[in-house]
């Protein structure tokens, strides 16, 4: 029987919120952005979670996140980095299952059905990243702001998470570019993209799967959760 770990990543520092309080701390109807992911690990398919916060916040995650909701899936409360690799990693430090789901803290609308996609991709196929088509027409702009290509949207895919590895593979690449030099990584699939000859495959996600960035993004959720 393989065993299912989540990295739930909440160590950002929310700027673009303009509030005093982190994002994956504000509320969202009744309940902190991070308790929505949380939740949704510890009802569906996984073994272990591991939260990823600031080291500022891991006694409060603690208190008033984890034992206060009765997570009984998180194992381990780890530091997180200044970038998003370097919280990823220290995550991966404390996995104990077959299969790892890397998730943003701040994508509280994470469903059951993505996280058993996500987790079926992994297995099946190594490597994938919950994700959806884009709908808009993509356009790529020089310094000027001048168009100088426009792309074929039916390639285009807009990247979430979940992004769902077997383990093994995704930290032979992370330990792979912690020894190299290596610049804009912004995912964990672009980590087993550039270190690795393993492929990368998309599994469906869904729209309604935003990451909450923006105080726009809170009214968008809060809509959503309603439905």
């Amino acid at each position: 029987m393989r065993k299912v770990t989540a990295i739930v990543l909440a160590a950002g520092s929310g700027s673009r919120m303009k509030s005093s309080t982190k994002k994956q701390f504000m509320e969202l109807k009744g309940k902190p952005i991070l308790w929505y992911s949380l939740f949704a690990f510890e009802e569906y398919g996984v073994d272990q979670i591991i939260l990823v916060t600031g080291k500022e916040d891991i006694e409060y995650c603690k208190k008033e996140i984890v034992e206060r909701y009765g997570f009984e899936k998180v194992t381990d409360i780890v530091a997180g980095g200044k970038e998003r690799y370097e919280s990823v990693y220290n995550g991966l430090g404390k996995v104990t299952g077959d299969i790892v789901l890397i998730h943003d803290g701040a994508r509280p609308l994470i469903s059951q059905d993505i996280i058993e996609r996500c987790i079926e991709g992994a297995i099946k196929d190594g490597a994938c990243v919950a994700g959806m088509p884009v709908k808009d027409t993509i356009k790529i702009i020089n310094d000027n702001k001048i168009v100088i290509d426009t792309l074929n949207r039916n390639c285009l895919w807009i990247t979430q998470t979940p992004q769902s590895f077997m383990y093994e593979l995704v930290k032979t690449a992370y330990d792979k570019m912690q020894k190299s030099d290596f610049d804009n990584i912004t995912d964990d699939a672009m980590v087993v993209e550039q270190f690795t000859n393993h492929k990368v495959k998309f599994v469906e996600g869904n729209y309604s799967n935003i990451k909450i960035t923006t105080p726009e993004d809170i009214l968008v959720a809060e809509s959503l959760l309603k439905q």
